[in-house]
């Protein structure tokens, strides 16, 4: 058997193992690319570790440290697949941030003028989704589980990564959910979907989401479904204060990934550090 025959066995066995480890069809398919390309790079079915060091080091000549992290637990997932835990090659260390840029963080105003800008589209269906997510908290690959039925309610059960959590729809939230989906003919199943029926794709949401950038005046480098995850966390959080129930919320496993969502914008940050008056 020649060494493409048998990397093909080996990713196609991987790729069902990623399966049975229920991993979202997003990252088997980032996972299966990652491998790919390191198999492709090192032109052998079982790379060896001199090798994969290397590939390793040219790895932030072109990803970011995070991007690179990523990549190199796809490597240590297949290699523990396939039992070879002497090849795992540990992630790139990251401090973490405590505060984010202002050019990454999404402000509650910048999104109720996104939401402005896509009723003035007419694009009543976006300026929906923009509020459930932002409303919810939830992950735009989630949408599926607002249905009707759910809207009705009160509570959205969603399941992902293996986990399986409920979330409370709010009352103006579920108004509105039930008066579109009447409105369209929709009288059970998933509120957001496709004129055949299925489910959004998420690059269709993304899309429709960057073309309200410029009517709505927010750079595109803030606009994507994530970052009203993100905004829903700041803001729950800075009510709240309880970051275990956050992470619930959000279906995180670690608080450790929630902070990542709750840390102040650089603004904020200035802000504090100025008050401390130590200049003389």
């Amino acid at each position: 058997m020649n060494t493409t025959t048998l990397s093909q066995k080996h990713l196609k066995a991987f790729e069902g193992f990623m399966l049975e480890r229920e991993l979202s069809c997003r990252t088997r398919m980032q996972y299966l690319r990652a491998v790919s390309r390191l198999l492709a790079q090192t032109n052998t079915a079982i790379p060896d570790r001199v090798a994969i060091l290397t590939y390793k080091d040219e790895l932030l000549n072109t990803y970011t440290v995070t991007s690179a992290n990523a990549i190199i637990a796809a490597w240590n997932l297949f290699f523990r697949f396939i039992k070879r835990e002497d090849l795992c090659v540990r992630q790139y260390r990251i401090q973490r941030k405590i505060f984010c840029r202002s050019e990454e963080e999404l402000s509650k105003a910048e999104y109720q003028r996104l939401v402005q800008a896509a009723e003035q589209k007419r694009n009543k269906r976006l300026a929906l989704i923009l509020e459930t997510l932002c409303a919810s908290g939830i992950r735009v690959s989630e949408l599926a589980a607002i249905t009707v039925e759910a809207a009705r309610e009160g509570f959205a059960t969603i399941s992902c990564k293996g986990k399986t959590r409920v979330i409370v729809i709010v009352k103006k939230l579920r108004n509105k959910l039930l008066c579109y989906a009447k409105a369209r003919g929709i009288e059970s199943g998933v509120i957001f979907r496709t004129h055949s029926g299925k489910a959004l794709d998420r690059s269709n949401i993304w899309r429709e989401m960057k073309a309200l950038c410029h009517m709505a005046k927010v750079s595109p480098k803030k606009v994507f479904p994530h970052n009203l995850r993100h905004l829903f966390a700041r803001l729950f959080y800075a009510v709240d204060k309880d970051i275990s129930k956050l992470a619930d919320i959000l279906g995180h496993s670690s608080i450790n990934t929630t902070r990542i969502y709750i840390i102040s914008s650089g603004k904020e940050h200035r802000r504090r550090m100025e008050q401390l008056h130590l200049i003389l």
